[in-house]
């Protein structure tokens, strides 16, 4: 069965990124704290908290606001403008599959992409 911990609310896919295993334990595993939010100066995800801690959602394709304005504007600051603005789109495009289809298989197609 899937890790769901690896599966963030903000559509990226834990398993793949280069800092899982290093600086971070997953999105779930760290309850929406990974290592950057100190970098950024926050306590929690703000996406994490949004989607988790205040409406209590799996992920953000679940929210009716999608994109809203935290989630449009929460990508990493070393893309450039016209970067931002595709992984924002990637991550919406992630959301909405993951909705259609489920986290679990969702995550069963990732983690088969790795293979």
């Amino acid at each position: 069965m899937p890790d769901k911990n690896l599966a963030p609310v903000c559509g990226l896919y834990c398993g793949t990124c280069e800092y899982f295993g290093k600086q971070c334990q997953g999105c779930g595993n760290v309850k929406g704290k990974p290592f950057w939010t100190t970098q950024m100066k926050v306590e929690v995800c703000p996406l994490y908290d949004c989607c988790i801690n205040k409406k209590q959602l799996e992920h953000c394709g679940l929210c009716d606001e999608l994109p809203c304005q935290i989630f449009t504007g929460f990508y990493d600051p070393s893309l450039s403008e016209e970067g931002a603005k595709k992984a924002v789109f990637v991550r919406q495009q992630e959301l909405l599959k993951r909705k259609e289809i489920g986290t679990e298989k969702w995550l069963e197609e990732k983690e088969d992409c790795k293979k």
